[in-house]
């Protein structure tokens, strides 16, 4: 997926202007920080999704557009966006 953190916010940012329609432009970075999740899938499973219970080292990416947050989770080999319209999503 990313290896490293600037790879995985810029492809949280292209995904989020898809999603919403918008440019990657009118996205904006409201933070970015290391973060430990308490599973495999970044504590962000998809529905029926099983997933690891270990902890997982990752970023937890926080955008903003058109007045709105946004959380997506990352690591080395994944993205996810993270309770957008009451669901999880892997990028």
């Amino acid at each position: 997926m990313a290896d490293n953190k600037e790879e995985a916010v810029k492809a949280a940012r292209k995904d989020l202007a898809a999603r919403l329609g918008v440019s990657e432009g009118e996205v904006k970075e409201e933070s970015v920080e290391q973060a430990d999740f308490p599973d495999a899938a970044l504590g962000a499973p998809l529905k029926g999704e099983m997933s690891g219970m270990m902890i997982s080292t990752g970023w937890r990416i926080r955008l903003s557009a058109g007045g709105k947050s946004y959380e997506y989770r990352a690591d080395r080999h994944q993205l996810r966006l993270y309770k957008f319209k009451g669901a999880n999503y892997r990028v």
